[in-house]
Formats: C-alpha cells, sequence, structure tokens
C-alpha cells in the first residue's frame, strides 16, 4: 500500500527570463514502510521536495498524497492538523525544546494535539534508542547524537504515516552519524515506519532501502540501496 504518492509535483519562483523550476514535474511513491532516501546535490530540489511532501509548502502545481489524502486540498489550519497527526520531522538541528527535558520532548506532539499516548509503545521506542537513563535530562546536557535519537523517538511517538528526515546527520560526526542511521533502520523495521530521508551523503544513503536522485528538480531513477530485505521497485 502507498502512504506517498506524488503526481505532476512543480514548485517555480520568478517568471520569464528569471524563473527557476525548483521542482519540474516530479512523480514517485512510497510504499507501507520502506525507507527511502532521496538524493541529490545543493541546489538540485530536494530540500524543496521535503517541504512539499511535508505540507511546509505549497506547490505551483501538482498533488501529494499521504495516507490516501490529497493534503493540499485542505485549508491551512486542517493541513497543521493533518500534519500534526499523519508526519513526523527528523531536522538537522534537532528542533528540541530546551526547557523540556527528554521524556517531555518526546511526548510533545501528542499533547499538543490532546491525545493520550501509548505508554506501552512509547516505553519501546525509547529502548530501542537507549534513551532510558536520559529521560530528566535536558536537551543541553546531551550529546548531538542523542539529542537526535530523542528528535527520532519524538518523531515516531504520535504514529505518524510518514517521517520526513532532513539531513538527519548533517551535524554528527561520521561515527555518530552511522550510529544515528543504524537506529533510524531499526526503527523503521520494528516499528512498520515509513521514512523519506533527504540527504546529501550517498554513504548514509545505501542504510536505505531504496534511493531516489534528483537533479535539477527532476526524479531521475531509483535504485535498490542494499542486497537483502529491501524494496525492488522502479517507477
Amino acid at each position: 500500500m502507498s502512504v506517498l504518492l506524488t503526481k505532476g509535483l512543480r514548485k517555480e519562483y520568478g517568471s520569464g527570463e528569471s524563473l527557476v523550476k525548483a521542482l519540474d514535474g516530479v512523480q514517485f511513491e512510497v510504499e507501507q514502510g520502506e525507507f527511502v532516501a532521496i538524493v541529490g546535490t545543493s541546489g538540485s530540489g530536494k530540500s524543496t521536495l521535503l517541504h512539499m511532501l511535508g505540507g511546509l509548502d505549497r506547490p505551483t502545481e501538482g498533488k501529494v498524497y499521504i495516507d490516501g489524502k490529497d493534503i493540499f486540498s485542505l485549508k491551512d489550519e486542517e493541513l497543521t492538523i493533518f500534519r500534526r497527526r499523519k508526519i513526523g520531522f527528523v531536522f538537522q538541528n534537532y528542533n528540541l525544546v530546551p526547557v523540556l527535558n527528554v521524556y517531555e520532548n518526546i511526548l510533545l506532539p501528542i499533547q499538543l494535539d490532546g491525545g493520550e499516548p501509548d505508554t506501552e509503545y512509547i516505553n519501546s521506542i525509547i529502548t530501542t534508542l537507549g534513551l532510558n537513563e536520559k529521560l530528566n535530562n535536558l536537551p543541553n546536557n546531551l550529546s548531538g547524537g542523542q539529542q537526535q535519537r530523542v528528535a527520532i523517538a519524538r518523531a515516531l511517538a504520535a504514529k505518524p504515516a510518514i517521517i520526513l528526515a532532513d539531513e538527519p546527520t548533517g551535524n554528527l560526526d561520521s561515527r555518530t552519524s552511522q550510529d544515528v542511521l543504524g537506529l533510524l533502520k531499526i526503527t523503521s523495521r520494528k516499528f512498520s515506519q515509513t521514512i523519506v530521508m533527504i540527504t546529501h551523503n550517498e554513504e548514509i544513503a545505501q542504510l536505505a532501502d531504496r534511493i531516489v536522485r534528483i537533479e535539477d528538480g527532476k526524479i531521475l531513477r531509483n535504485s535498490n540501496a542494499c542486497s537483502n530485505g529491501c524494496f525492488a521497485k522502479n517507477f
């Protein structure tokens, strides 16, 4: 079942000779439980694509379906609620609330939505990510890798349809990057979580099930990233 589908997705800036096509007819699909890496050089359109997928910006033309819903058919307030319930975000800069401890940061999206946390599920996430001993710590008492683990736990906590990760290891050294990405892959498998990750790092991208390459706002090709247990799907 497709969790994410884009159709004819375009994003243009300017007009005439100054027209920039940040996205030029992007069309691809992500299945339930897939871990997909979108790879491209600086200026290729990958960050713009992530903003479209997350409903953080509206396209010039085209559609994005998440969990079967055309997200840009929603009004701004409806889209905000949908995003909070259906989309988890993991950013390069962690975006943790500095005055909240680890456990409070993890629960924050659920509480903002007025929901009740699934304590057993959240405890399983915390254990998987090795955060049991850090729950009372404030973010500034954590290493970069630990902060990113908290961000991953927060993204998973509300059981979203999809997690969008924007250069999640951009502020981490290579060893910590591998650790964090390994945990991201483990959580994808353990919790059947669909993940789309933006990265410029080819080595990191190899940890995904499938690599989608974008250049000049266009999808070039899809390719398998690993040899075992991968989703081999090309469009």
